[in-house]
């Protein structure tokens, strides 16, 4: 994974978040992730003051908040998961229109869905300013195993190869007539993944073969490394601070 290589979640944009550490952001994301994880979700106002400075840094990124409501589609399946929780869980219940729901359930509801979101925007906002060998560089920088760095580098190329085997796959079938309508026409698909699988195995042979012969040791190579400034880490000290105290506040208080 080389320094040149570039991210389908990245956002080519030149804000003050774009061009921090990749080492300052990531222990930003961490301690506002971590701060809404432990925060009541009795809490609202809390909540509310969390949604509000996420947005202000995506407004600050230049990122648009279209592109997060797209992104944010990765979390459909907990929000479906948190819709039935209010109609199976137990405990008093309330009547909502035409149902009778669990009010644990709704709050359960609730937790699930704002954490989900609100963790979920800042991974978003951490890929879309930040390009995946910077986050990696990151992580070593913060003194990350190396040996999950390279794992994790590793899968997210081999995920982007997997992708890219899939759809010249699909364009071939579908320029040889394969257009399935019943899922007795779906035998042909299978064959395909059979096929995709072996081949992206052997080709990770061939690229670890590759790798070995020309020095590689286990841990990937760090072609630039940029240090946080003083600045930066005022700025970043300044948001944890403010999430872990509205997070302690909201321990206490409720």
């Amino acid at each position: 994974m080389g320094s040149g290589h570039g991210h389908a979640l990245y956002v080519h944009e030149h804000s003050f978040i774009h061009r921090m550490a990749p080492q300052a952001k990531l222990l930003a994301a961490i301690g506002m992730v971590a701060s809404v994880a432990i925060t009541p979700r009795e809490a609202l106002w809390a909540f509310g003051i969390y949604a509000v400075a996420v947005a202000g840094l995506f407004v600050a990124s230049r990122v648009r908040l279209r592109y997060l409501f797209v992104r944010l589609l990765a979390v459909a399946p907990f929000v479906l998961f948190a819709f039935f929780i209010p109609f199976i869980a137990s405990g008093e219940k309330v009547e909502l229109g035409p149902f009778n729901v669990s009010v644990e359930g709704l709050w359960g509801a609730w937790n699930i869905l704002i954490k989900a979101t609100l963790g979920a925007s800042v991974s978003i906002l951490l890929t879309s300013t930040t390009e995946i060998p910077d986050i990696f560089r990151g992580l070593a920088a913060l003194r990350i195993p190396a040996l999950f760095i390279s794992i994790a580098t590793f899968m997210i190329r081999y995920l982007e190869l997997i992708i890219d085997e899939l759809g010249r796959m699909r364009i071939a079938m579908t320029s040889r007539g394969y257009d399935p309508r019943w899922i007795a026409q779906a035998r042909p698909i299978a064959t395909s993944a059979g096929a995709m699988f072996v081949r992206s195995y052997e080709r990770g042979e061939r690229v670890h073969s590759a790798m070995l012969s020309r020095g590689f040791t286990g841990e990937m190579p760090i072609f630039k490394q940029t240090e946080p400034t003083p600045a930066q880490w005022a700025v970043v000290s300044m948001f944890v601070a403010t999430f872990v105290a509205i997070a302690t506040t909201a321990l206490v208080v409720t």
